[in-house]
């Protein structure tokens, strides 16, 4: 039947496996979540590893655990409502993999590929030793994750139908303070890691493709011409379009699911020039997940089945995979100043590396599905918030926030998984404490975003072209219990 070589490059891209194996609903820069914290959210998270009083330190800097008061439990969650609508779209088979009849490709704009997500996250601090110098603390978080699903028919189908990725820490800190000035700590965590992907697959260009990739080797391998095997490929083409195989005429789908554990690491230092401010450094190390034991699956047409003389040949058969996907690593500056008894100002910058993790991923595939080097180009992104807060009251304390949240995708590489684009944060919050032992925080945060757009065209030949109404908007709540 066909050679690998002759359908290499339609079929691997076609899987989207490596996709799936670098995307999936995010708040901040692409598929990476800060929302760890309702007071932080609240002041769009400036001073996120330099405030009082904030237990999320214990997974985000542990060298801050000494601005907690004594033991303490604390428990958040947020809810993140992303919408992501494409329109103006412009779908059309461009003859790569089939014949170039410039035909739109079928299908609506797929709705709302965003969702309402939870996020939770929760922490546990307790000092010990000599006057309290030393801090052992806790951490649940969900520091990436990201999810579009679109209807499994719609115009871009061959790019993408759903994708989700979550990862989960599990993390033990501890802290030593040198002085009442100076502390330095670490934190061990443990990540896991789920994805799932699903796509269309234009089976109808993969075996008018084949065909015509098929008549044009076989004449030159007799001594013809580049032209005599172009016109060979044609009538192939066609041959192969009487019989039903052309573009959009045989869609099947393709989907991934993989996971896996991995370990990474925080270190932190906290500096306290006086009593009323605190300069905290913070450096979040990448985390390498070596992904041996995905699973693919392929919804494969019957009449396609017999055209690719499946499963002996191989291909688009259920199978293993193995990759390696690198979580970036991320360094954080954060400083608080106490103003006043009422007044407090914070701001932070955190510079995220992306672009050595995501510049590219190599998908290895047990079947005889050719492997797959898929380039992303990620850039390094920056997110910088000033905040602030106010304590109306012995019990009420006000706070807000802006942010600049860069995208690390560009024109020349963002896709439908993952439609992000640079965002602008306006946050506000409110602190309750009732008592000495409770404390509840509440935040939102609006994104405020442009439009952004895409030009990509899939492994079979589909162009899409079009822009992006994207929104988000996120609340969040929490519980603090010292005892």
């Amino acid at each position: 039947m066909h050679t690998a070589s002759s359908i290499a490059r339609i079929t691997a891209l076609a899987v989207g496996i490596a996709g799936a194996l670098a995307f999936s609903n995010a708040d901040a820069a692409a598929f990476q979540l800060k929302e760890n914290s309702a007071k932080g959210l609240g002041r769009a998270f400036a001073g996120s590893t330099s405030a009082w009083g904030d237990a999320s330190v214990v997974a985000t800097n542990p060298a801050s655990m000494r601005l907690l008061d004594g033991r303490q439990f604390q428990a958040d969650l947020s809810a993140i409502s992303f919408s992501a609508d494409f329109e103006k779209f412009d779908a059309r088979y461009n003859g790569t993999g089939g014949p170039g009849t410039g035909a739109p490709v079928s299908g609506g704009n797929g709705g709302d590929a965003g969702m309402i997500a939870p996020v939770p996250a929760a922490y546990f601090h307790v000092p010990f030793g000599e006057n309290d110098n030393m801090h052992f603390g806790l951490s649940l978080t969900a520091p990436f994750g990201f999810k579009t699903d679109y209807d499994k028919d719609w115009v871009g189908r061959y790019h993408g139908v759903t994708t989700d990725l979550k990862a989960v820490d599990l993390g033990a800190a501890f802290s030593y303070d040198v002085n009442p000035y100076v502390s330095f700590g670490a934190s061990v965590f443990v990540q896991h890691l789920t994805i799932e992907l699903t796509n269309a697959v234009d089976f109808g260009a993969v075996v008018n493709g084949a065909a015509q990739q098929k008549a044009a080797a076989a004449v030159l391998a007799a001594g013809g011409t580049p032209a005599q095997a172009a016109n060979a490929a044609r009538q192939a083409s066609g041959a192969a379009a009487q019989q039903g195989f052309y573009p959009g005429s045989a869609d099947g789908y393709a989907s991934l699911e993989g996971d896996n554990n991995a370990v990474g690491y925080v270190l932190g230092g906290t500096f306290s020039p006086s009593e009323d401010t605190n300069i905290a450094l913070s450096y979040r190390s990448k985390v390498e997940h070596k992904i041996t034991g995905g699973k693919g699956k392929f919804d494969v047409p019957p009449a396609v089945q017999v055209a690719l003389g499946m499963p002996g040949s191989g291909l688009f058969v259920p199978t293993s995979g193995k990759a390696t996907l690198t979580l970036p690593a991320s360094l954080t500056a954060s400083v608080t100043h106490r103003i006043n008894d009422r007044w407090t100002v914070m701001g932070d910058v955190t510079r995220t590396a992306w672009k050595p993790s995501f510049d590219k991923v190599t998908v290895d595939f047990a079947s005889n599905q050719p492997d797959n080097v898929l380039e992303f180009g990620y850039n390094d992104t920056t997110f910088g918030s000033i905040g602030t807060e106010y304590k109306l009251s012995d019990t009420i304390t006000l706070r807000g926030g802006v942010a600049y949240d860069e995208t690390p995708t560009s024109y020349a590489h963002r896709d439908v998984k993952v439609p992000d684009v640079t965002r602008k944060w306006l946050s506000f919050g409110l602190g309750w404490t009732p008592s000495e032992k409770t404390e509840f925080n509440f935040g939102y945060t609006h994104l405020f975003t442009n439009e952004p757009a895409i030009n990509i065209v899939s492994a079979t030949g589909s162009t899409l072209k079009g822009k992006y109404d994207v929104g988000g908007d996120i609340l969040a709540a929490s519980v603090n219990y010292k005892f």
